[in-house]
């Protein structure tokens, strides 16, 4: 289980997200819905996960898998989930050219991180060989619809999908399972209606020492529960999920 804690340890960046920062909770939450999501469907196996950062997901996955290795490519990232996170084994290693035998792992798991990847074919390749027979890949970025409609915004993205493009990507290396999107709740549906307009934009609107303090006080509200994982309306979802079966 994820503590509340600061990361003392890795700093806030905007490349990747970390527990423990108030400011950052809103978008902790949304990373967390999704790998709650993926490690109900890792039960009992040996899973990857690639594009590990802190090791608050992997250490997620450790409560239902029977066992996790954490993959980044920095080595003080990697230091610091070993430090941090000792029912999981990281090693620093390339996601395009994963250090692994063919047929290792029953499950992958890349949250957020396929948007990074300069070959992200190369990368979905990669996932489908260390695949064990059924072995499965879950897979989530942000939805390039509702995240950043009129080009590239965050500087760490070198590639953005919407659900159709993802789907196409990975059918080059596996079939597809599901594609599913992350949405805002009931709670934080009814707090865009109150301020008319998309959260994530509310908080991007201006730099975090001018937030007011009631937006302080909702991002740090925000739990798991406030999101929701669906089939549809797909493109216009927070994030996408998809899963794919070899």
């Amino acid at each position: 289980m994820i503590e509340d804690r600061s990361s003392d340890a890795l700093k806030l960046t905007g490349e990747r997200t970390l527990p423990g920062i108030p400011e950052e909770n809103y978008w902790f939450q949304r990373h967390v819905v999704a790998y709650e999501f993926a490690a109900a469907l890792v039960d009992d196996g040996d899973v990857l996960d690639a594009g590990c950062g802190e090791g608050y997901g992997a250490s997620i996955l450790a409560d239902r898998a029977r066992s996790v290795v954490g993959v980044d490519l920095e080595p003080d990232v990697i230091d610091h989930a070993a430090a941090t996170y000792p029912t999981v084994r990281f090693r620093a290693a390339d996601l395009e050219a994963l250090p692994f035998p063919d047929a290792s792992y029953d499950a992958v798991v890349s949250l957020q991180v396929i948007e990074h990847l300069r070959r992200p074919r190369e990368f979905v390749s990669e996932c489908a060989r260390v695949l064990r027979p059924c072995g499965r890949l879950i897979l989530s970025t942000p939805n390039r619809l509702t995240f950043s409609p009129d080009g590239i915004r965050n500087p760490f993205h070198t590639v953005e999908f919407s659900a159709s493009e993802l789907r196409a990507l990975v059918e080059t290396a596996l079939p597809v399972e599901r594609m599913l999107g992350i949405f805002h709740g009931t709670r934080l549906a009814a707090l865009e209606g109150l301020i008319r307009g998309p959260f994530p934009e509310r908080l991007i609107a201006q730099p975090l020492p001018e937030w007011p303090a009631w937006l302080r006080a909702a991002v740090a509200r925000v739990r798991p529960r406030d999101f929701r994982i669906g089939e549809s309306p797909i493109d216009r979802s927070l994030d996408l999920i998809l899963t794919a079966r070899r």
